[in-house]
């Protein structure tokens, strides 16, 4: 079976590399920490040891795709691969140097792609000699559970490197979606109005925390609060997502990052993996206040800037219609496809809201999408 490289052990590269030994690939899990080695071995070893308790595969299948992955601390291994997929910290100085470390084994005609979150992969491209064979491939955690994946061509990257990479990585049983090489693709970019109207909201002093989390979850059908799936993800990398997402569009106001969540990393409350962070996982969990009435203000004022901010990556081409929708359901588990929620409710109505916002507030982070002011005109749905 072909050959396909990971570099970084960290969670997300292991998660990786089990999926692509499960699909039959030789797998070399590369990462210069002896560490970080024995620790994804360990792990994915009771990883699968697990699903065989389940019964999801046979004692065979765990040992044949545990045998099908090498963990090594020499980069040399990687020789011979037809995908070399880089999964490591989100600085793009490193990642340009691993790259150009990279090309330097690989033969001619392997494709090296980056699994970031947010970085341009036009500028990682630009450490390569050949930048035609490099692409992003974003993967989400946990990837052997998340379905989907998105596919990011740089302005180098070939059309011939973009099919096979959606070709391999559909073969995974993976839904993938090809999106624009623009700060936070489709996911990251789309979902930041979640966390930061959210934010916005309780800086204001509307409701507290738990409230805003229970609006969206009970009146939303979000399967996770906003501050509970911060507290989860960690406020180190969401706010460095925010941060980084804000500065590449050029501190474009609808990105801004909050004081409330830059205090909370600088305290050290990052969320479940420290013990605390905007809940204290030492204690009881406080009450929500269930006025509907409230619950309501809160789900339409975050919503509507959700739906605002899909208009807008559809406006800019950042992707279809379709690929939208999915990354949000299938990259976030989001109840609905923004741009179908949007006919749901009715287009007018949510203009009228970011309209009332940006009246009340006059902040261009309310500002709506054209997009949404041409649909309207023209009496047309997304669907």
């Amino acid at each position: 079976m072909r050959k396909v490289s990971i570099i970084g052990a960290g969670t997300m590269g292991a998660g990786i590399a089990q999926v692509a030994a499960t699909k039959g690939h030789e797998v070399c899990l590369y990462d210069s920490s002896e560490s970080a080695i024995n620790n994804a071995k360990n792990k994915l070893e009771k990883i699968v040891s697990r699903l065989v308790e389940k019964e999801r595969i046979s004692t065979e299948e765990k040992d044949n795709i545990l045998s099908r992955i090498l963990f090594t601390k020499n980069l040399d291994d990687i020789s011979g691969s037809i995908l070399v997929i880089e999964a490591i910290i989100e600085n793009l100085e490193i990642k340009q140097k691993v790259f150009a470390d990279i090309e330097n084994i690989i033969d001619d005609n392997c494709i090296i792609a980056s699994n970031t979150s947010s970085l341009s992969i036009a500028s990682i491209a630009g450490a390569c000699k050949n930048a035609e064979r490099v692409i992003g491939i974003h993967f989400f955690n946990p990837a052997p559970l998340m379905p989907l994946v998105e596919i990011i061509p740089a302005v180098q990257t070939s059309a011939e490197t973009l099919n096979t990479a959606k070709s391999i990585i559909d073969d995974w049983g993976k839904m993938t979606v090809i999106v624009k090489d623009t700060p936070g693709f489709i996911v990251n970019r789309v979902a930041r109005p979640f966390y930061g109207e959210a934010l916005r909201i309780y800086e204001e002093g509307i409701a507290d925390f738990i409230t805003i989390d229970w609006a969206l979850k009970e009146l939303g059908g979000f399967r996770m609060g906003p501050f509970e799936l911060m507290d989860y993800i960690g406020n180190d990398i969401n706010y460095t997502v925010t941060e980084t997402v804000f500065t590449a569009f050029y501190f474009d106001a609808r990105y801004k990052p909050s004081f409330t969540q830059k205090r909370m990393m600088e305290a050290g409350y990052l969320g479940r993996k420290s013990g605390r962070g905007y809940y204290d996982y030492s204690k009881e969990m406080p009450k929500a206040n269930e006025n509907r009435e409230l619950g309501k203000t809160i789900l339409w004022r975050v919503l509507s800037m959700l739906i605002n901010e899909a208009v807008d990556a559809l406006f800019l081409n950042i992707a279809t219609k379709e690929d939208i929708d999915l990354a949000m359901t299938k990259g976030v588990n989001y109840p609905k496809g923004l741009l179908a929620w949007a006919d749901e409710i009715g287009l007018e109505n949510v203009l009228n809201q970011l309209e009332e916002l940006y009246q009340e507030y006059a902040e261009d982070r309310y500002r709506p999408s054209p997009l949404l002011r041409r649909m309207i005109k023209e009496n047309k749905t997304f669907y």
